[in-house]
């Protein structure tokens, strides 16, 4: 039997295969289908990781966690993982090729991924201008003007976060009311360096091989056509979080979730299943910033060091 199961290879499974197996856990296994890294890997740029001082790519950034991380013996089984299910203290981990692995405890690491928008031009400027993570990349927009595309508390929250960066910022909706709290919008609204923009779509993302140069606007009641020669959009569609595989054979979760199904959990990582942690972004107010992640995954490993001792 598997003393800990490691469900996700991003900087949140990795770190805490890392403090686990240097914490003492001796079998330790990290699923993940194909080469540990997680969804950083695709970024193009990373300069905001404290103790990081060159600009590096995803891939280059996280190429040396992997040794690092897998020093103390932590064990990577390249399996899809279908299920994870629970019976009498023990959870099983259920693979897409039937195969089946106990385990005493477990660290779901899983991730998420945002939406994309189905824009035209989008996967084409993927991280050439597009962007999903303000926080990540709204510094390369200093004193520049931005498009934000969503009407959700995300939205307008990172639209407020790039107005004390970027010169100018227009906020793009379909609907003419927004989705997010009253405060949210209000702020939104009194903010002179913000221009709302709705209802309207974004009905193409331009560019060139230096990036995105233009995003071109259809107001839907008017049928009016803006270009806006920016460099960058943000885009906050929604995020979907990777928790389908906690979903048991009666359509319940396996631990307590949110309406959007983010694993609910205490400052510990603990969910209300015992043995049972989650940690990055599948977790209720994730950051989505790779140093938290990696802080949870550190954090998770603790207690189920403390949890797997107890029994």
């Amino acid at each position: 039997m598997i003393d800990l199961a490691i469900i996700g290879g991003g900087p949140a499974g990795l770190s805490a295969g890392l403090y686990a197996t240097r914490g003492g856990i001796k079998n330790v296994v990290l699923f993940e289908k194909g080469m540990p890294g997680g969804q950083i890997t695709g970024s193009s740029e990373i300069e905001n990781y404290p103790g990081v001082k060159d600009i590096v790519s995803g891939m280059e950034f996280m190429e040396p966690w992997q040794e690092q991380c897998f020093r103390f013996g932590l064990t990577h089984k390249m399996a899809e993982v279908s299920k994870i299910s629970k019976k009498d203290d023990v959870f099983y981990i259920h693979q897409a090729d039937g195969s089946v692995d106990e385990a005493k405890a477990v660290i779901f690491a899983a991730g998420g991924r945002p939406k994309r928008s189905g824009v035209k031009g989008e996967d084409e400027y993927w991280g050439k201008g597009v962007s999903t993570c303000a926080t990540c990349d709204g510094f390369f927009y200093k004193n520049k003007e931005v498009v934000v595309l969503g009407g959700g508390d995300t939205a307008l929250e990172e639209a407020v976060y790039l107005s004390r960066i970027c010169s100018k910022v227009y906020l793009v909706h379909r609907r003419d009311t927004f989705r997010a709290a009253p405060s949210t919008i209000e702020h939104v609204k009194q903010n002179d360096k913000i221009e709302i923009i709705t209802p309207a779509v974004v009905e193409e993302i331009k560019g060139d091989a230096s990036g995105v140069n233009a995003i071109v606007i259809k107001k839907t009641q008017s049928g009016e056509i803006l270009t806006l020669n920016v460099l960058g959009i943000f885009i906050f569609v929604g995020y979907d979080v990777n928790t389908g595989i906690l979903k048991q054979d009666d359509d319940s979760m396996l631990c307590e979730c949110d309406a959007y199904n983010s694993i609910k959990v205490d400052l510990s990582m603990k969910t209300n299943i015992p043995g049972l942690f989650a940690a990055g972004d599948v977790r209720i107010n994730a950051p989505k910033q790779v140093v938290c992640a990696a802080g949870d995954g550190a954090t998770a490993a603790l207690q189920a060091i403390a949890y797997l001792e107890h029994k």
